[in-house]
């Protein structure tokens, strides 16, 4: 069993800050991707971040310059520090990591139950 818990989604006011933690937890050999993904009402889920490794990030560009997504393997935790937040920025976000169980399995995906961020006044 493999778990993924999000944490830090909040409400805050444009131009603030938000910083979401994702931790996985269960039988795990290796994890290769982490990631984030939102979802806002009415639209389909969308990439925000992913880091393979410890340093490979890819960003959307609607985020890029504004979060920042970083990892700290040993623990197998995933953060997403989020700056000049706008409106446009909320949504649910999902946690994503694809993982190995064992050492001779294939990767499967796995997702978190989601973190609601909204940006308002």
């Amino acid at each position: 069993q493999v778990q993924l818990v999000e944490s830090g989604g909040a409400l805050v006011q444009p131009g603030g800050s938000l910083r979401l933690s994702c931790a996985a937890s269960g039988t795990i050999f290796s994890i290769n991707v982490m990631g984030w993904y939102r979802q806002a009402p009415g639209k389909q889920r969308e990439l925000v971040a992913t880091i393979a490794g410890s340093a490979d990030t890819n960003y959307a560009d609607s985020v890029k310059g504004r979060f920042t997504i970083s990892r700290d393997s040993a623990k197998n935790t995933v953060y997403l520090q989020m700056n000049s937040l706008k409106p446009e920025d909320t949504a649910v976000y999902y946690c994503y990591a694809a993982i190995r169980r064992y050492a001779w399995s294939g990767r499967n995906d796995y997702w978190g139950q989601g973190t609601q961020v909204t940006v308002s006044s």
